[in-house]
């Protein structure tokens, strides 16, 4: 399903930091797919503030730290689990090591399915030092720069302080190489948007790492998706 080529054949932008948006990931029919069976059920609510960054949204497991298999498989449709394959695949982690520069093949990663309602955002932030690199997938039909929910390649930690915005459409995507200098956010969501702002992260992180969305041994309730 994945335009696996388009991936590799991508060359990061350098400033700010190495990053890249690729689009056109899917066929038009495939596109179609995922964004109609885009995932309702279990989810938990996350909200806070962690010293770095605020934020507030919903999330459900793809694929667990360091799993071979998908998450809540029965729950997903055909194209889900189509997709979810395709990134357990060696093809995308060959893709993502030729992209990032960084050898891929063996490192644990984790994937995650995002609603962010409206009112709903993720702060300026670097992202954990046990990241290596980070791709972004987004899922909307349709989305206008005025619906906030953009990711935002930053300069700096000031939010206003903005290199480029990335509209969260279907067969669109985004991906960074986590460094000190990596300073990203979710735009807010505004009110007037009437569905939520849909994305998938995939993250490739270093050797010994644990899921800090889904941490071992902690019961967790989840929920099916219900907007704001």
């Amino acid at each position: 399903m994945i335009d696996f080529e388009k991936i590799s054949a991508t060359h990061l932008n350098i400033k700010p930091y190495p990053w890249a948006e690729i689009g056109d990931l899917y066929s038009r029919a495939d596109a179609e797919r995922l964004a109609s069976g885009y995932p309702q059920d279990h989810f938990q609510t996350l909200a806070g503030n962690d010293g770095e960054k605020g934020y507030l949204y919903q999330a459900r497991s793809l694929i667990h730290m360091g799993a071979q298999q998908l998450s809540n498989v029965d729950q997903l449709d055909s194209a889900w689990q189509q997709l979810g394959n395709d990134l357990l695949s060696r093809e995308y982690r060959e893709a993502m090591s030729l992209l990032s520069g960084y050898d891929l093949s063996r490192v644990a990663i984790e994937s995650n399915i995002y609603h962010y309602d409206p009112g709903c955002y993720l702060g300026p932030h670097l992202d954990l030092p046990e990241k290596l690199v980070v791709h972004v997938f987004y899922f909307n039909k349709t989305w206008s720069y005025d619906h906030g929910g953009c990711l935002a390649v930053l300069n700096s930690r000031n939010p206003d302080d903005v290199v480029a915005r990335v509209l969260p459409v279907v067969g669109n995507s985004a991906t960074f190489v986590r460094s000190n200098y990596s300073w990203h956010e979710v735009q807010r969501v505004t009110p007037q948007v009437k569905e939520s702002r849909r994305a998938v992260v995939v993250t490739f992180y270093k050797p010994g790492s644990v899921s800090t969305m889904w941490p071992p041994h902690v019961r967790i309730n989840v929920h099916d998706y219900a907007p704001a």
